[in-house]
Formats: structure tokens, sequence, C-alpha cells
């Protein structure tokens, strides 16, 4: 059979230079931004390749996708993708998992130091003329905790990782390995039901431990887990309230798992001490209307942003294109891998 593909994010994606090992046309745009340009291109796809682009019950509707198959998704997470709507037409999903594991936990460390450090903020302040550190002979207020203490340095830390697939795994190795005590979270308690599947439950044989208990004994928090109807605002004012004073943040999972309104108030309030994020509920991000995080009253909080790019790397982008052809061709001769739906 010959398969019409369109890969509708040539910017994140690494396509093969020969195409694939079957009979196909490729046709790659940079770009996607309208839900015109959407429908115009993938109405004749059998094979539809995305990384960010939503795919939506709309899109994948048969009058709008009369011949789609198969959704390739570029990436790890398949949240643009609605699954639902894909598993009721029989059109088969699959993702590139592992392929930014290094770069990603390294961004989410490199995070990690800007929080506690104060890294951008420290560089805004001595560039500031007239300058506060030659007036003042000392700008250490900047870097303190809360209660008016210094910060923590990493051997006194305790590193909570909430999702602890490959990529969990990998930043608690890195934690561990500078000095930090590293718990791994359970998925949440019996009030919350639903979040079975999303955390693992307690086993003593992993040593993973209750997720309340991560919450207020870690002074760092890392999330790497997949965004999906359970894990949405996972952590909001009731959590925020229950953690240690001295907590930074780390998102580098997806937006909507924090609820952005409620960490902008912990840090008002000072029940955490810092927020850094790759990841938010709107993306792209163009101002304070697409998060609360840049709102003016949140500009001198202690809050870190990166623009979705943890993922970014020599290795992660070698690591996509070789998983990318891997498994769409797998799919093509009917021996399916990294399926999803």
């Amino acid at each position: 059979m010959h398969h019409e593909i369109v890969a509708l994010e040539k910017q994140h994606q690494p396509l093969p230079l020969d195409g694939f090992d079957f009979p196909h046309t490729l046709t790659a745009y940079e770009t996607t931004s309208t839900r015109d340009e959407l429908h115009a291109r993938v109405r004749n796809a059998t094979i539809v390749i995305v990384t960010t682009v939503k795919i939506d019950a709309e899109t994948l509707h048969p009058e709008v996708t009369p011949k789609l198959r198969y959704i390739a998704v570029s990436a790890t997470g398949t949240d643009p993708v609605d699954l639902e709507a894909c598993r009721r037409r029989g059109i088969r999903v699959t993702n590139c998992p592992g392929a930014n594991l290094d770069a990603v936990s390294e961004h989410a460390i490199s995070l990690y130091f800007a929080s506690r450090r104060r890294t951008v903020l420290l560089d805004r302040v001595i560039r500031d003329h007239p300058s506060e550190w030659k007036r003042a002979g000392s700008v250490n207020r900047y870097m303190r905790l809360p209660d008016g203490k210094p910060p923590l340095t990493c051997q006194d830390e305790v590193m909570g990782v909430i999702g602890y697939g490959g990529l969990g795994k990998r930043i608690a190795a890195l934690g561990r390995a500078l000095g930090m005590q590293v718990n791994i979270a359970a998925r949440k308690t019996s009030t919350t039901p639903s979040l079975e599947g999303a955390l693992p439950l307690s086993n003593p044989e992993d040593d993973r431990i209750p997720f309340e208990e991560v919450l207020y004994k870690s002074t760092v928090l890392v999330l790497s887990l997949p965004r999906n109807s359970q894990t949405l605002n996972l952590l909001s004012t009731a959590e925020f309230a229950k953690m240690h004073p001295y907590t930074v943040l780390i998102n580098i999972a997806r937006g909507g798992i924090v609820d952005e309104a409620a960490v902008v108030e912990s840090l008002k309030e000072k029940r955490i001490a810092g927020y850094a994020t790759d990841v938010y509920t709107v993306e792209p991000v163009g101002g304070p209307t697409d998060t609360p995080l840049l709102a003016e009253d949140a500009k001198d909080l202690n809050i870190t942003m990166s623009p979705h790019l943890a993922w970014f790397s020599q290795r992660t982008i070698k690591n996509l294109g070789d998983i990318l052809k891997q498994t769409v061709e797998a799919w093509a001769s009917g021996k399916e891998i990294n399926v999803i739906v």
C-alpha cells in the first residue's frame, strides 16, 4: 500500500533524509498554525506525524480525515491527540519514548539550581544601575529563604520525585549524585482513587512512600509524570499548604499538572520558596493573559521559566529521528512498537 504521510511540525521533527522504507509520499511543513491549515493538510493523509499541534475530535472526524489510519507522535507525551477519538475510529497512535531523558533530566537540575540559587534574579540585580550591590555592600537578601535563612545546599536537600518512569528514575539518580536524599512518591491517597495508573501505589520493595508524606518532607519537588484527566491540577492550593516552606517545585512534565494561580498565591504567602517550570497550561505563552506566572504582581516572586525546550539537545534530536523511523516502519510492516492506542 502507498501511504500519504504528512509531517505537521518539521521544526520539531527530525525526519529521515531518505524517507521511510515502504511506498509513500512524505509532505513536511515547517509549522502548522491554524485550524484551516491543519484540516487542509491532513485531508488525504493516511499517516500524520505530529508533536504539539492539537489533533482533536473535530480533526479526527471522518469528514475531515477520511483516510487517516495512523498518528505518529514525535515526542514522548501524547496529550495533544484525542486518544479516545482515535480509539473509536481504530486509528493507531504511537510515541517516541525515552528520546529526551538526558536533556530533560539535566534541564530539571538546571531549573533547581536557578530556583534555589536565584541565578536569573541575581543576574538582573547586578545589571541594574544604580547598583544596589555597590550601594549596600551585599545583595544576599535576594537568596534568602522565606524565614530569612540562607539557601540550602544539595547535601541538605530532600528531593521528592512525582512520576517514576524513565525520566523520574534519571532525575532521582542525578539528585542522589548531588548528595540529596531522594523520596519517590506513590499515588495520592484513597481520597482520589481516579489517580490509579497515574502514579504507583506504595510499595516497600521499590521504596515508594505516600504522596502526602513526599509533599511535606521534600525541599525539592520534581514533577515527571504525564498529563491526563487524572493528573490535571494534581498540585493546587491544598497540596501547597502541606509543603515544606523551603520547597522549590520543578515542573518539567506538562502544563496543567500544576495550578498556576495557586502556585503564585503560595509564593506570595511564602508557603513555598520557589517555582521553576518549562511547561505551561497555555502554550505558547504570550503574556499574562496566558498565565498568572507573568502577572504584574508575580514579577518579584521566585519564578523561573523556560519555553518548553527542556528536551532540546543534539542527543534528543538523534534519538527522536531514530525512534520515529523505527516506529513508523514497524507499524507499516505489521510489527508495531511504542503503541499508545
